[in-house]
Order: C-alpha cells, then structure tokens, then sequence
C-alpha cells in the first residue's frame, strides 16, 4: 500500500522520509499550496512590536516559517514572550528557528489531539486579562482559541504571514494522482486538514471515491473525507508513532 501525504510540500517532504524511515512507502502529493503573504510590511511590523507581545500563538508550521522569513535582520525572538504551538510540528519549527524551549507551550505530549482545545487546556490555567496576544496564521483560520483568550481578557491581534491556496500539481503529482484513482485498493489517503480534502475534490470532482482508502489526524478532517465519499476512513493521532501504528493496522 502506498501512502499518499496531502500536506503542504514541506510538511509532506519531512512525512515522506519519516514513513519511509518506518518501512512503509509514500509518496508526497501536496494538496495545498502555501504562499507568501499578501502583506508583507505587516508581517514585519509584527516583528517590530513583537516584544509587546505576552503570547505569540503560531497556528501550524507553515504560520512560523513564513513569519520567521520575513524577520528583520536587527530584531530577534524578544526574552519573556511566550510563543503557542499546538502541536510537534510547530514546535519543532519554532526550536528550529531559535525560539528557546523554555519560551514555548504546546498541548501535552499525550493530548489526544494537537489542535486549538488542547493548546488552550494548557492556556487556559493563566491570568489573560489585558495581556497582549499575537495570533500568526494564514488569510483566513479558524478563531476559537481567539476567542477563549479574548473572553478572558486579552487583546488579541492577527497577522497574516502567508496564503493558502489550490494546489499547483507537477506532471508526476498528476500522474500518482491517475494511479490513485485507477487502483483505489492500492493507496491509502493520509489527510491532516479538510481543506485538502476539499482541494482534492475539486481536482477531481466526478471522480469514483467508494473503493478508497483514507487515514484523518481528527474528526473533523475525517467528517470531510466521508463526505467525499471515501469508503473507509481511519483515525489517528497527528504523531508519527500512532499514525504509523494505524497504516501498519490498515495494510494487515
């Protein structure tokens, strides 16, 4: 069985060489694309206030790459601002790009999802009231931690430090793409945000999904490939250990 990772290429490269690593095979199909901000001034204006900041909450790895490639050469991650991951791979990218460990808060290790509700169990134990909070996202993006902070005091700011957008497929991508489609049985869907799945569709909108196979790192991804009609949709923890656990379990 084939794995197919739908996430941003960057994403997707690191997937691929970890399943690969765990014996299994995959191939990157990226299925969104990730481009730079419209804005750019913004994003380093942000930096230039950035040591006003009591929190900086980073919605994925993408959100710290972007931001940190428009940084100004003269500013760096101030001491005493705390920056909000909501999962490894955020964090890990934040550590990659020097933002000390002891600066970082991220849902626990055994959250059973890494998303906004388990970043905010960890948030949710402090004082927020009049407290200066910076969301880095994309154009667009789901407000729920938002919201919990701004209830409970803080001022909350956003800045957009990149775009997503439809996926751009190279002749290879389409071509593992027709493979997919003509052996269903053979391939197996790995999805980490809905917003592929609706990417996917679009690609291929009269395209036959009740012979295929897909892998979901939440419910709500997982509610979005059933609605395209895939025929079985497993689940899995966003971790490397359980998401290889499930595809071993799958192709058994």
């Amino acid at each position: 069985m084939r794995i197919l990772v739908t996430r941003p290429v960057l994403q997707a490269r690191e997937w691929v060489e970890s399943l690969r690593a765990a014996g299994l095979q995959a191939e990157a199909l990226p299925l969104i694309g990730i481009e730079p901000p419209a804005d750019a001034a913004a994003v380093r204006e942000s930096w230039s206030a950035l040591a006003a900041q009591s929190l900086v909450v980073f919605v994925s790895p993408n959100a710290v790459t972007q931001f940190f490639g428009l940084r100004p050469s003269t500013v760096f991650w101030p001491k005493g601002v705390v920056a909000a991951s909501p999962g490894p791979g955020t964090t890990l990218t934040l550590l990659h790009h020097g933002v000390p460990r002891a600066q970082i808060v991220e849902p626990a290790a055994d959250a059973a999802q890494f998303d906004s509700e388990s970043l905010w169990q960890v948030l949710q134990t402090q004082e927020w009231a009049a407290r200066q909070v910076l969301v880095v996202r994309g154009t667009s993006g789901r407000d729920w931690l938002a919201e919990r902070l701004r209830e409970r005091g803080a001022t909350l700011s956003f800045v957009a430090a990149y775009q997503r957008s439809a996926p751009r497929l190279s002749l290879a991508e389409e071509g593992l793409l027709d493979v997919a489609l003509a052996r269903p049985d053979e391939h197996l869907w790995f999805f980490s945000s809905s917003e592929a799945v609706t990417h996917l569709k679009a690609l291929v909108p009269r395209a036959d999904w009740s012979r295929s196979v897909a892998l979901a790192t939440h419910p709500r991804i997982a509610e979005s490939a059933e609605r395209l009609g895939l025929g079985k949709v497993h689940q899995a923890r966003p971790s490397l250990a359980a998401v290889v656990a499930c595809i071993q379990s799958i192709a058994s």
